[in-house]
């Protein structure tokens, strides 16, 4: 595995950037072979539009063709504007030049290739005894007109996985839904507090099963970053780049207070315009919460809750994880991956089933564009972010009071 790295407290020149990823690409027997890259979407920090002129300048004159897939999931699809942000370089009818740039279709069943099915019984290990059902494995079938697979993505903590990247870009980034469905629900039944910045999880280990079985040629770049730079990067096989770089984003990436707090203001950075993706204000600040306290997710650019999955997460609403499996007959045609979304923001709690009554462990403001009506329905409180003056909960953390900005990607822990 090729490795560079600084200081955790450090970054990384632009220069030496390049050079590391181009001495990286250098060494791949890439000559006239078909490349895929695989990219994150506007929803991740990663400075894409540098990396993107490294790979073009080192490899487009050496192989037959190079393109790009955003690994969505199930996030909306990307138009040739927002490509063109991403990309910074003019994206027209899904091209940059000769380099065709591709939305990963989750939800179309004639862009899915079938690779393969994880037993039940194997199921059952991977997941400690949670999930049983087996798995059909599905992933983009534009993968397979490509001789090699390359990931370029960050590594950040995260709620159902335990930390981002590497194989993950595969599953769920270009999978169908079955993979999305049950890694989230599998993420959710563990908790977030419990998988978020865990390092190895069960869900890694079905995600890193299920690429094992795409049978090509991988390799993966993963990044350790933040707003002011790049603090690693590591190249190797998905599972060796994510490892190094998972060790190095519990440090850069994890903070600890060394105490709770009864209200926390979570400000959520203009690249969530969801509040399916700014929903990670909750799960990365959601540890240092004390009981009965309050988390506030304040984004006033945020009007949407998601549009893709919207209309479901409208009828179902916002609930603990027992409000979901006490009910599981009521609940168990919705997607999972939604009722995982849903219980994650929501955060842990108890349901009685005789009283039906739901007690959350704390409770989640939403100080966005989402109107009061519609915060109520989804059982979220409302605040009128018009109202907020962030000055005037800065800097009271002795009273109990913690303001976060760019929320989302730094997890923060008591210990």
């Amino acid at each position: 595995m090729i490795k560079q790295i600084v200081d955790p407290n450090g970054v990384i020149s632009d220069k030496n950037t390049r050079h590391f990823i181009a001495s990286g690409l250098g060494m791949l027997p890439l000559k006239d072979k078909r490349v895929l890259v695989i990219v994150p979407d506007n929803t991740r920090t990663m400075p894409l539009a540098m990396i993107y002129k490294v790979i073009t300048e080192t490899l487009e004159d050496i192989t037959a063709s190079l393109d790009f897939m955003v690994a969505l999931g199930t996030h909306p699809p990307l138009d040739d504007h927002q490509l063109s942000r991403l990309f910074g370089q003019e994206v027209r009818r899904n091209q940059i030049g000769k380099h065709k740039i591709f939305n990963h279709e989750w939800h179309n069943p004639a862009m899915l290739r079938e690779v393969g099915v994880i037993s039940g019984e194997k199921m059952v290990m991977l997941s400690e005894g949670r999930l049983s059902a087996p798995l059909p494995v599905r992933v983009n079938r534009r993968l397979f007109e490509y001789d090699h697979l390359i990931i370029f993505g960050p590594v950040f903590p995260h709620e159902v996985a335990g930390f981002s990247g590497g194989n993950k870009y595969f599953f769920p980034g270009v999978s169908g839904s079955e993979m999305i469905d049950a890694t989230h629900w599998l993420g959710a039944c563990l908790t977030n507090l419990a998988v978020n910045g865990a390092g190895y999880t069960p869900v890694r280990a079905v995600i890193d099963e299920a690429a094992s079985m795409i049978h090509l040629p991988k390799t993966c770049f993963a990044l350790v970053l933040d707003k002011t730079g790049i603090a690693g990067i590591y190249s190797g096989t998905p599972e060796e780049a994510w490892q190094a770089a998972s060790e190095l984003s519990a440090e850069r990436h994890i903070a600890r207070t060394g105490r709770t707090y009864k209200k926390v203001i979570a400000i959520l950075p203009e690249m969530y315009q969801e509040l399916w993706v700014g929903g990670k204000g909750m799960y990365k600040l959601e540890p240092v919460v004390a009981d009965g306290g309050e988390i506030i997710l304040y984004a006033p650019h945020l009007k949407t809750i998601s549009a893709t999955h919207g209309k479901i997460i409208m009828e179902i609403g916002y609930h603990v994880l027992d409000y979901f499996q006490m009910q599981w007959e009521r609940f168990k045609h919705y997607p999972p991956c939604v009722l995982a979304h849903s219980t994650h923001v929501r955060g842990l709690g108890i349901y009685n089933e005789r009283t039906q009554q739901e007690y959350p462990r704390i409770s989640v403001t939403l100080a966005t564009g989402i109107p009061e009506e519609v915060c109520r329905r989804i059982n979220l409180g409302y605040m009128d972010p018009t109202g907020i003056d962030i000055g005037e909960w800065v800097g009271r953390e002795d009273e109990g009071i913690l303001v976060v900005r760019d929320a989302g990607e730094t997890l923060f822990k008591v210990k």
